[in-house]
């Protein structure tokens, strides 16, 4: 509910602030003195279009300060995902500068209008000539009906909630395969084509290294084959050669190996150089027989590499890129191949649910049915008792419709609208067609009478709700408002002491000038001052014995 407002430099006002508490809040004054300014001010501060027209003559800017106390769940959730803070406590900042300038804040932080406003529909609703009028908008009527209804509409609502929910996800998947398949099949012989060639060529890791290696060789053979036969035959054919030189050495050393230590080690070094030649003459052999001229072999090499060049800039730089390119084809292919039988199983699963679903928001559509006519029986009562004797409503529930037939939302299949007939003859209308203020804030309160507390929105404001009314229908009203506060915080504006006479909370609000300029004030009243206001409500200018009376007794009768 709201607990505070101050305002500055705001139309004629110059500095007021009021302080709200629970229950039924009455503001009265003489015409003109600025009782629909201080509502313009609070909905300015709730989120309503900033107006430059509203900056108080010769003021820089206008300041609307808004603190209220949260309890919905729902609005301290969005304070929180928004960084707004957790704390009970909403303090609400507004400027309009007369530059043209807007600044709204939030417990400090900075907001836009429309944020501003989404979140304050939550917390207040005011009837009148202004914007927040919740029961105007057709998208809350389902959730009023509902609230109506709650205990039978609620398990039945949730069961086709999770439904839908179902019903998104199976349907969700069922779109993104056919996307898939769709795009995989337009690239689907494009991709067998390149898993046809990466399978062919048949690669082997380190494959390209070794080819490059082997042409190496093949391409510089005759120098190879050259240069090992030179290398055998000053080794071993060459008189004397290379090894019978070393033969010769080591005999003689042998010869003398027993002197020394020394020679025993050059004799065994020698050994060792024999006989290590002596096996290089079959490696040489080896690698000299081995050298092939085939231009034939070179050939095949040559464009087995440029195989591998081709494929290997095609798929990735490496032999394990393309490799690695295949798994992934094959891996697609394989996925379109399971995806008609992923599809056929998704179906059927969307067919089982939607027939569900179809089964739950009939029975949700039939229970609604049976909250309207009770909902449209007691506002008959209701509107009765306010004095509308050729008023009456109807709740129109119609399927929801899209091309492809039936449409569904996770509160059903039903588009739901409060119609009124405020005339004999005439057809039903939607609320936001009636013309008359005082009228739609009438039929707001008969709404807050049968809804309660179903709405969650703790602070109802009326403005121009006494328009057309008198008497009788006055005190009604009153007593209605009265009734409406013990679930709600009410602030109420009225000319007609019969609806002031309820209050638990009055506010005089009054014109003073100073200095050659008008200012509103703002002024608590105790009992007897609440008197007092009301005696003048009923007797004009002049106070007498008999109108204070008359208001003692208005009062009294009030609280009975």
């Amino acid at each position: 509910m709201l607990t505070h407002i101050s305002i500055r430099d705001f139309a004629i006002i110059k500095d007021v602030s009021l302080d709200f508490q629970q229950g039924l809040h009455i503001l009265t004054g003489e015409t003109g003195a600025g009782k629909s300014i201080v509502i313009e001010a609070v909905s300015m501060a709730l989120g309503s279009r900033a107006d430059t027209t509203f900056v108080r003559s010769g003021a820089d800017k206008a300041i609307i300060e808004l603190t209220a106390e949260i309890s919905d769940p729902a609005v301290l959730s969005l304070l929180s995902e928004n960084d707004l803070g957790d704390e009970s406590t909403l303090y609400i900042l507004r400027e309009i500068h007369a530059s043209g300038k807007s600044i709204c804040r939030i417990n400090g932080t900075l907001v836009s209008v429309s944020f501003l406003n989404n979140l304050c529909k939550r917390i207040a609703d005011i009837h009148g000539q202004y914007d927040h009028q919740s029961l105007l908008n057709p998208d809350s009527h389902i959730h009023l009906l509902d609230g109506y209804y709650r205990t039978s509409i609620e398990p039945i609502r949730n069961e086709v909630a999770s439904l839908y929910s179902e019903y998104i996800r199976i349907k969700s998947e069922l779109d993104a395969i056919f996307r898939a398949q769709a795009e995989n099949l337009r690239n689907r012989d494009f991709m067998e084509f390149e898993q046809r060639e990466i399978s062919q060529a048949n690669l082997k890791i380190g494959e390209d290294d070794s080819l490059s290696e082997q042409l190496l060789l093949l391409q510089n053979s005759e120098k190879l084959y050259s240069t090992l036969s030179e290398v055998y035959e000053l080794l071993y054919d060459q008189p004397p050669s290379s090894q019978d030189s070393i033969g010769r050495s080591m005999q003689l050393l042998n010869g003398i190996k027993n002197f020394s230590k020394d020679y025993a080690g050059l004799a065994e070094i020698v050994s060792d150089c024999f006989y290590k030649l002596d096996d290089l003459r079959t490696d040489l052999r080896k690698a000299k027989e081995s050298i092939t001229f085939s231009p034939e072999t070179i050939n095949d090499i040559m464009e087995r590499i440029d195989l591998l060049d081709r494929l290997k800039k095609k798929y990735g730089g490496s032999i394990e890129s393309v490799l690695l390119h295949k798994e992934e084809i094959e891996e697609k292919l394989a996925q379109i191949e399971n995806s008609s039988l992923l599809q056929d199983t998704l179906t059927e699963e969307l067919a089982l649910c939607k027939e569900q679903l179809d089964l739950a928001t009939e029975k949700l559509t039939a229970i609604r049915m049976e909250a309207a006519t009770h909902m449209e029986q007691d506002m008959a009562r209701e509107l009765e008792e306010l004095n509308f004797k050729d008023t009456s409503l109807t709740v129109s529930i119609t399927p929801l419709q899209d091309e492809s037939g039936k449409r569904y939302t996770e509160s059903g299949s039903d588009h739901i609208e409060f119609l009124i007939i405020t005339n004999k003859g005439e057809l039903p209308k939607p609320l936001s067609k009636i013309a008359s203020g005082g009228e739609i804030s009438r039929i707001m309160l008969a709404f807050k009478s049968i809804i309660g507390g179903f709405d969650r929105i703790p602070t109802l404001i009326f403005d121009e709700i006494d328009s057309g009314i008198s008497g009788a229908t006055a005190s009604i009203v009153g007593r209605k408002m009265k009734q409406i506060s013990s679930d709600h915080q009410v602030i109420c504006i009225t000319h007609l002491a019969q609806i002031a006479a309820f209050s638990d909370h009055h506010y005089r609000i009054y014109k003073e000038e100073s200095e050659g300029k008008t200012s509103t004030h703002v002024t608590y009243l105790d009992k007897e001052e609440k008197t007092l206001e009301i005696a003048r409500m009923l007797g004009g200018l002049h106070v007498t014995e008999t109108t204070l009376k008359n208001a003692e007794e208005l009062i009294t009768q009030s609280s009975i």
